[in-house]
């Protein structure tokens, strides 16, 4: 019964995480944290963290890591085939459907209105990866604005950001 749970749970992630990578958090957290509690938020954040310095899908990770977690071996691997599932199936149905109507007027303002609903889910992921608190030092807000400059004015890769900052980190106590 576990093994069918990651799937469906994992189903639902990858068919409505739609924009990008970031769109995964709230509803991985949702269905992981909130509705299984297959992880608490600590570990939900932690794992987080882990898996900005991994290569790799998001989503792929948070099913390894839960399914494994949960069930061995046969959770990853269950939780991996949902997840993968409904974005393979998605993606050939929206092809099939963009590549005919891509100029209609109601096909550009759907995704006029889903790129701002994506942004808003990113800032929020972005809120509650940190604590408010910890804004207000100056080591934090450093780090953000400097990580948030070389990110948009640099064509540094955004690994090299992150790995820079954990050294600092590590350094800088």
């Amino acid at each position: 019964m576990v093994l069918i749970s990651l799937f469906l749970a994992f189903l639902r992630i990858g068919l409505f995480a739609i924009g990008g990578a970031y769109s995964f958090f709230p509803l991985i957290e949702k269905e992981v944290v909130e509705k299984y509690h297959w992880l608490s938020r600590e570990e939900f954040l932690n794992v987080g963290g882990l898996v900005k310095i991994c290569p790799g899908a998001i989503s792929i990770q948070y099913a390894t890591y839960t399914g494994y977690k949960i069930a061995g071996i046969s959770g990853a691997v269950c939780a991996n085939l949902g997840n993968i599932l409904a974005p393979a199936l998605a993606v050939i149905f929206a092809a099939v459907i963009y590549a005919r109507y891509k100029d209609l007027p109601a096909v550009k303002s759907a995704f006029d209105a889903i790129r701002p609903a994506v942004f808003a889910m990113i800032i929020a992921v972005a809120f509650q990866t940190i604590n408010i608190r910890h804004l207000m030092q100056a080591k934090i807000l450093l780090i953000i604005i400097s990580s948030f400059l070389i990110f948009i004015y640099t064509k540094i890769h955004p690994a090299i950001v992150i790995i820079l900052f954990g050294v600092m980190g590590a350094i800088w106590r």
